[in-house]
């Protein structure tokens, strides 16, 4: 079987990343770390489905897609607000979350064979 070799190697980095944020969390790292490792983590394995499902049904990668960007978002708001002290633009954690409740929705949907957006064979 084919997969999506985007989300699969962004379920890896989601994976690495929520690590390294649970070890600077655990290590004394400021109170956003905490609250980015279990955001990533929990989307790991997520992204790693999604590597599979997103070839057989596109709303899975439109679900995909929107979780990506509220991640990046989201997480990269709160991670700018650690080392930089500032946001990343106004409302891009607003913003991400919004996306990520809107991907986990398409994603869900993946499920009707209505919502099954794949091009007739």
């Amino acid at each position: 079987m084919e997969i999506n070799r985007i989300f699969a190697s962004l379920g890896g980095l989601f994976g690495a990343s929520g690590i390294a944020a649970y070890a600077a969390a655990a290590h004394g790292g400021a109170g956003h770390m905490s609250t980015i490792a279990p955001i990533l983590f929990i989307h790991a394995p997520a992204f790693l489905a999604l590597s599979m499902l997103a070839k057989l049904n596109r709303a899975a990668l439109f679900g995909g897609v929107a979780l990506a960007l509220g991640l990046l978002f989201f997480v990269g708001d709160l991670i700018s607000l650690e080392f930089a002290s500032h946001r990343l633009f106004p409302f891009a954690a607003p913003l991400g979350g919004s996306l990520l409740i809107l991907g986990w929705i398409i994603v869900a949907g993946t499920a009707f064979k209505g919502l099954d957006f794949r091009r007739p064979s």
